[in-house]
Protein backbone atom coordinates (compact mmCIF):
# COMPACT_ATOMS: atom_id res chain seq x y z
CA UNK A 1 0.00 0.00 0.00
CA UNK A 2 2.84 2.50 0.75
CA UNK A 3 5.89 2.06 -1.67
CA UNK A 4 9.01 1.98 0.42
CA UNK A 5 11.78 1.58 -2.66
CA UNK A 6 13.73 -1.11 -1.00
CA UNK A 7 15.20 -1.68 -4.75
CA UNK A 8 15.76 1.73 -5.06
CA UNK A 9 17.32 2.24 -1.45
CA UNK A 10 19.89 -0.79 -2.23
CA UNK A 11 20.46 0.70 -5.99
CA UNK A 12 21.33 4.05 -4.00
CA UNK A 13 23.43 2.39 -1.43
CA UNK A 14 25.76 0.28 -3.33
CA UNK A 15 25.60 2.81 -6.39
CA UNK A 16 27.73 5.24 -3.70
CA UNK A 17 30.04 2.65 -2.11
CA UNK A 18 28.37 3.15 1.08
CA UNK A 19 29.08 0.40 4.10
CA UNK A 20 27.26 1.07 6.45
CA UNK A 21 23.70 3.19 6.62
CA UNK A 22 21.40 4.31 9.13
CA UNK A 23 17.51 3.86 9.16
CA UNK A 24 14.94 5.99 10.75
CA UNK A 25 11.43 5.06 10.83
CA UNK A 26 8.71 7.17 11.97
CA UNK A 27 6.58 5.15 14.28
CA UNK A 28 4.08 3.79 12.09
CA UNK A 29 6.75 1.80 9.73
CA UNK A 30 8.58 0.67 12.78
CA UNK A 31 7.03 -3.05 12.68
CA UNK A 32 8.85 -2.96 9.74
CA UNK A 33 12.32 -2.10 10.62
CA UNK A 34 13.64 -5.40 11.03
CA UNK A 35 12.05 -6.45 7.38
CA UNK A 36 13.77 -3.25 6.22
CA UNK A 37 17.26 -3.80 8.05
CA UNK A 38 16.95 -7.39 6.76
CA UNK A 39 16.33 -6.22 2.99
CA UNK A 40 19.15 -3.87 3.21
CA UNK A 41 21.74 -6.18 4.95
CA UNK A 42 21.22 -8.67 2.64
CA UNK A 43 23.33 -5.78 0.14
CA UNK A 44 26.18 -6.74 2.15
CA UNK A 45 25.81 -3.77 4.13
CA UNK A 46 25.90 -2.90 8.10
CA UNK A 47 22.16 -1.50 9.27
CA UNK A 48 21.87 1.00 12.15
CA UNK A 49 17.92 1.18 13.43
CA UNK A 50 17.41 4.81 14.98
CA UNK A 51 15.21 3.36 17.64
CA UNK A 52 14.08 6.52 18.80
CA UNK A 53 11.03 8.16 17.85
CA UNK A 54 11.24 10.08 14.56
CA UNK A 55 8.60 13.27 13.71
CA UNK A 56 9.77 14.02 10.80
CA UNK A 57 12.65 15.59 8.15
CA UNK A 58 13.55 17.98 11.01
CA UNK A 59 14.86 14.78 13.14
CA UNK A 60 17.69 13.46 11.27
CA UNK A 61 19.80 11.22 12.96
CA UNK A 62 23.13 9.44 11.08
CA UNK A 63 25.21 8.03 14.10
CA UNK A 64 28.18 7.74 12.43
CA UNK A 65 27.16 5.60 9.56
CA UNK A 66 28.39 6.60 5.99
CA UNK A 67 24.34 7.44 5.13
CA UNK A 68 21.24 7.61 6.20
CA UNK A 69 17.72 6.34 4.40
CA UNK A 70 15.02 8.47 5.81
CA UNK A 71 11.68 6.95 5.55
CA UNK A 72 8.36 8.25 5.37
CA UNK A 73 8.83 11.60 4.99
CA UNK A 74 10.03 14.45 2.79
CA UNK A 75 13.09 16.73 2.48
CA UNK A 76 13.06 20.06 3.88
CA UNK A 77 14.56 22.46 1.11
CA UNK A 78 15.39 25.04 3.72
CA UNK A 79 17.32 22.70 5.68
CA UNK A 80 20.68 21.60 5.08
CA UNK A 81 20.94 17.74 5.75
CA UNK A 82 24.64 17.83 5.42
CA UNK A 83 23.99 15.05 2.42
CA UNK A 84 23.99 11.19 1.94
CA UNK A 85 20.37 11.16 3.10
CA UNK A 86 18.16 9.21 0.80
CA UNK A 87 14.11 10.57 1.47
CA UNK A 88 12.08 7.48 0.95
CA UNK A 89 7.99 8.93 0.90
CA UNK A 90 6.64 5.89 1.21
CA UNK A 91 3.65 6.94 -1.35
CA UNK A 92 0.54 6.01 -1.07
CA UNK A 93 0.19 3.89 -4.22
CA UNK A 94 -3.65 2.90 -4.50
CA UNK A 95 -6.52 5.18 -5.72
CA UNK A 96 -9.62 7.70 -4.42
CA UNK A 97 -12.50 5.27 -3.94
CA UNK A 98 -15.17 6.67 -1.93
CA UNK A 99 -14.66 10.28 -2.20
CA UNK A 100 -18.05 10.81 -4.51
CA UNK A 101 -20.14 11.97 -1.75
CA UNK A 102 -17.67 14.36 -0.73
CA UNK A 103 -18.09 16.82 -3.71
CA UNK A 104 -21.91 17.71 -2.70
CA UNK A 105 -20.94 19.10 1.00
CA UNK A 106 -17.95 21.44 -0.39
CA UNK A 107 -17.96 25.18 -1.13
CA UNK A 108 -17.14 26.30 -5.17
CA UNK A 109 -13.93 27.20 -3.88
CA UNK A 110 -11.68 24.98 -2.95
CA UNK A 111 -8.00 24.06 -1.97
CA UNK A 112 -6.54 20.97 -2.17
CA UNK A 113 -3.78 20.03 0.38
CA UNK A 114 -1.90 16.90 1.74
CA UNK A 115 0.64 14.60 3.65
CA UNK A 116 3.69 14.04 1.06
CA UNK A 117 2.80 10.35 1.56
CA UNK A 118 -0.49 11.97 -0.28
CA UNK A 119 0.63 14.37 -2.74
CA UNK A 120 0.12 12.29 -5.57
CA UNK A 121 -3.50 12.11 -5.16
CA UNK A 122 -4.02 15.68 -5.25
CA UNK A 123 -4.36 15.83 -9.14
CA UNK A 124 -7.00 12.84 -8.85
CA UNK A 125 -8.60 14.57 -6.43
CA UNK A 126 -8.32 18.07 -8.14
CA UNK A 127 -10.03 16.71 -11.27
CA UNK A 128 -12.35 14.31 -9.89
CA UNK A 129 -13.78 17.72 -7.69
CA UNK A 130 -13.52 19.97 -11.02
CA UNK A 131 -15.64 17.43 -12.94
CA UNK A 132 -18.09 17.81 -10.30
CA UNK A 133 -18.18 21.90 -10.82
CA UNK A 134 -15.51 23.44 -8.20
CA UNK A 135 -12.90 25.51 -8.77
CA UNK A 136 -10.23 24.28 -7.63
CA UNK A 137 -6.61 25.77 -5.99
CA UNK A 138 -3.36 24.02 -5.24
CA UNK A 139 -0.20 26.10 -4.21
CA UNK A 140 3.68 25.44 -3.84
CA UNK A 141 3.88 26.88 0.39
CA UNK A 142 6.79 28.28 1.30
CA UNK A 143 10.91 27.03 1.46
CA UNK A 144 10.24 24.39 4.24
CA UNK A 145 7.29 22.65 1.81
CA UNK A 146 8.83 20.54 -0.97
CA UNK A 147 5.92 19.86 -2.82
CA UNK A 148 2.63 21.45 -4.25
CA UNK A 149 -0.07 21.16 -1.67
CA UNK A 150 1.70 19.48 1.11
CA UNK A 151 1.56 20.64 4.48
CA UNK A 152 3.88 19.58 7.58
CA UNK A 153 2.75 18.97 11.02
CA UNK A 154 4.35 22.59 12.25
CA UNK A 155 4.17 24.34 8.71
CA UNK A 156 0.58 25.13 6.73
CA UNK A 157 1.88 27.60 4.09
CA UNK A 158 0.35 26.18 1.31
CA UNK A 159 -2.83 26.82 2.49
CA UNK A 160 -1.87 29.92 3.87
CA UNK A 161 -1.00 31.32 0.68
CA UNK A 162 -4.43 30.42 -0.96
CA UNK A 163 -6.83 31.04 1.75
CA UNK A 164 -7.77 34.52 0.40
CA UNK A 165 -9.16 32.55 -2.63
CA UNK A 166 -10.92 29.56 -1.54
CA UNK A 167 -13.83 28.73 0.79
CA UNK A 168 -12.68 25.90 2.43
CA UNK A 169 -10.06 23.08 2.35
CA UNK A 170 -10.10 19.14 1.44
CA UNK A 171 -7.15 17.34 3.23
CA UNK A 172 -5.75 14.12 1.86
CA UNK A 173 -4.22 11.87 4.66
CA UNK A 174 -4.44 10.26 7.74
CA UNK A 175 -5.53 11.32 11.28
CA UNK A 176 -5.97 14.75 12.84
CA UNK A 177 -2.82 16.80 13.61
CA UNK A 178 -1.73 17.68 10.06
CA UNK A 179 -5.35 19.16 9.15
CA UNK A 180 -6.42 20.13 12.43
CA UNK A 181 -2.93 22.35 11.94
CA UNK A 182 -4.04 24.09 8.58
CA UNK A 183 -7.45 24.57 10.26
CA UNK A 184 -5.76 26.48 13.35
CA UNK A 185 -3.68 28.68 10.73
CA UNK A 186 -6.21 29.33 8.05
CA UNK A 187 -9.47 29.42 9.95
CA UNK A 188 -11.62 27.84 7.03
CA UNK A 189 -13.62 25.32 6.81
CA UNK A 190 -11.51 21.89 5.96
CA UNK A 191 -12.62 18.26 5.19
CA UNK A 192 -10.50 15.12 5.57
CA UNK A 193 -10.23 12.29 3.02
CA UNK A 194 -8.58 9.33 4.42
CA UNK A 195 -7.76 7.09 1.29
CA UNK A 196 -6.66 3.92 3.49
CA UNK A 197 -10.18 4.08 5.33
CA UNK A 198 -12.21 6.00 2.92
CA UNK A 199 -13.96 8.04 5.06
CA UNK A 200 -14.92 11.84 4.95
CA UNK A 201 -15.41 14.19 8.03
CA UNK A 202 -15.38 17.65 8.69
CA UNK A 203 -12.49 18.78 11.42
CA UNK A 204 -14.57 21.54 12.99
CA UNK A 205 -15.31 19.86 16.37
CA UNK A 206 -12.03 18.39 16.79
CA UNK A 207 -10.67 22.52 16.18
CA UNK A 208 -12.99 23.89 18.19
CA UNK A 209 -12.48 21.17 21.34
CA UNK A 210 -8.56 21.56 20.38
CA UNK A 211 -8.83 25.80 20.66
CA UNK A 212 -11.06 25.67 24.05
CA UNK A 213 -8.00 23.84 25.58
CA UNK A 214 -5.49 26.73 24.48
CA UNK A 215 -7.97 28.87 25.88
CA UNK A 216 -7.98 27.32 28.89
CA UNK A 217 -3.99 26.48 28.98
CA UNK A 218 -3.86 30.47 28.26
CA UNK A 219 -5.82 31.30 31.29
CA UNK A 220 -3.73 28.84 33.66
CA UNK A 221 -0.72 30.82 32.90
CA UNK A 222 -2.22 34.06 32.87
CA UNK A 223 -1.01 34.70 36.58
CA UNK A 224 2.30 32.95 35.96
CA UNK A 225 5.24 34.19 37.67
CA UNK A 226 7.81 32.32 36.13
CA UNK A 227 8.34 30.50 33.16
CA UNK A 228 10.34 27.60 31.25
CA UNK A 229 11.52 28.47 27.45
CA UNK A 230 11.88 25.34 25.97
CA UNK A 231 14.03 24.55 23.44
CA UNK A 232 14.77 21.07 20.84
CA UNK A 233 17.71 20.47 19.99
CA UNK A 234 16.78 18.55 16.29
CA UNK A 235 17.82 20.46 13.73
CA UNK A 236 14.40 21.49 12.31
CA UNK A 237 13.11 22.55 15.46
CA UNK A 238 15.17 24.27 16.74
CA UNK A 239 14.64 28.22 17.15
CA UNK A 240 16.86 29.67 19.43
CA UNK A 241 16.12 33.26 18.10
CA UNK A 242 12.30 32.82 18.67
CA UNK A 243 13.58 31.03 22.20
CA UNK A 244 15.40 34.42 22.94
CA UNK A 245 13.15 36.62 22.43
CA UNK A 246 10.24 34.79 24.07
CA UNK A 247 12.43 35.43 27.23
CA UNK A 248 12.63 39.11 26.99
CA UNK A 249 9.44 39.90 26.46
CA UNK A 250 8.71 37.52 29.68
CA UNK A 251 11.01 39.48 31.33
CA UNK A 252 9.86 42.72 30.06
CA UNK A 253 6.36 42.38 31.52
CA UNK A 254 8.54 41.85 35.08
CA UNK A 255 8.28 37.93 34.74
CA UNK A 256 11.06 35.34 35.55
CA UNK A 257 12.36 33.24 32.14
CA UNK A 258 14.52 30.78 32.35
CA UNK A 259 15.91 28.71 28.82
CA UNK A 260 16.07 24.87 28.95
CA UNK A 261 17.50 22.84 25.82
CA UNK A 262 16.72 18.96 24.92
CA UNK A 263 16.16 16.57 22.29
CA UNK A 264 13.11 15.01 23.76
CA UNK A 265 10.50 17.00 25.06
CA UNK A 266 8.24 15.33 27.13
CA UNK A 267 5.62 15.90 30.45
CA UNK A 268 8.50 13.47 32.71
CA UNK A 269 11.10 15.73 32.14
CA UNK A 270 9.60 18.52 32.24
CA UNK A 271 8.31 18.07 35.39
CA UNK A 272 11.61 18.32 37.43
CA UNK A 273 11.93 22.30 36.54
CA UNK A 274 9.88 24.38 39.19
CA UNK A 275 8.03 26.69 37.26
CA UNK A 276 4.54 28.18 36.70
CA UNK A 277 4.28 27.52 33.16
CA UNK A 278 6.62 25.96 29.93
CA UNK A 279 6.44 27.67 26.42
CA UNK A 280 7.60 25.48 23.61
CA UNK A 281 9.67 26.83 20.65
CA UNK A 282 9.79 23.35 18.93
CA UNK A 283 7.11 21.59 17.13
CA UNK A 284 3.96 22.83 17.81
CA UNK A 285 2.14 19.31 18.30
CA UNK A 286 4.32 18.90 21.50
CA UNK A 287 1.52 21.98 22.87
CA UNK A 288 -0.84 20.27 21.28
CA UNK A 289 -1.47 16.89 21.24
CA UNK A 290 -0.09 16.31 24.72
CA UNK A 291 -1.45 19.31 26.45
CA UNK A 292 -3.64 17.40 29.11
CA UNK A 293 -0.55 15.30 30.07
CA UNK A 294 1.18 18.43 31.28
CA UNK A 295 1.03 19.47 34.94
CA UNK A 296 1.28 23.20 33.96
CA UNK A 297 0.28 25.18 31.35
CA UNK A 298 2.32 24.26 27.78
CA UNK A 299 1.89 27.18 25.46
CA UNK A 300 3.36 28.29 21.79
CA UNK A 301 4.89 31.48 21.14
CA UNK A 302 1.81 33.09 19.98
CA UNK A 303 -0.60 32.34 23.24
CA UNK A 304 2.77 33.38 25.55
CA UNK A 305 2.02 36.59 24.21
CA UNK A 306 -1.86 36.42 24.50
CA UNK A 307 -0.52 35.51 28.50
CA UNK A 308 1.83 38.89 28.26
CA UNK A 309 -1.31 40.91 26.71
CA UNK A 310 0.69 41.22 23.24
CA UNK A 311 -1.61 39.78 21.30
CA UNK A 312 -5.36 39.03 21.76
CA UNK A 313 -7.35 36.02 21.69
CA UNK A 314 -9.33 37.11 18.60
CA UNK A 315 -5.99 37.28 17.02
CA UNK A 316 -5.06 33.65 17.60
CA UNK A 317 -2.49 32.31 15.18
CA UNK A 318 -1.04 28.73 15.13
CA UNK A 319 2.83 28.47 15.85
CA UNK A 320 4.51 27.62 12.56
CA UNK A 321 7.95 27.11 11.73
CA UNK A 322 9.07 29.56 9.26
CA UNK A 323 12.09 28.79 6.69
Amino acid sequence: MFDLQLDRVIDWIVGNGYSSVAVQLPEGLMPRAVEISDRISSAGVSVLIIGDPCYGACDIRKDNADALIHFGHSRIPSLDDGGNVLYIEARYDSGIDNIGGLADELPDKVGIIATVQYVGLIPKVREFLESSGKKTFVSKGDERIAYPGQVLGCNCSSAELISDEVDGFVFIGEGDFHPLAAALGVRKDLWIFDPVTKETRRIDGIRDRILRRRFAAIQSASDAASFLVVICSKSGQRRDSEASAAAERIRAAGRKAHTVVMDEITPERLSRYKVDAYVNTACPRIALDDSVRYGRPMLTVPELDIVLGLRSWDNYIFDAIRP
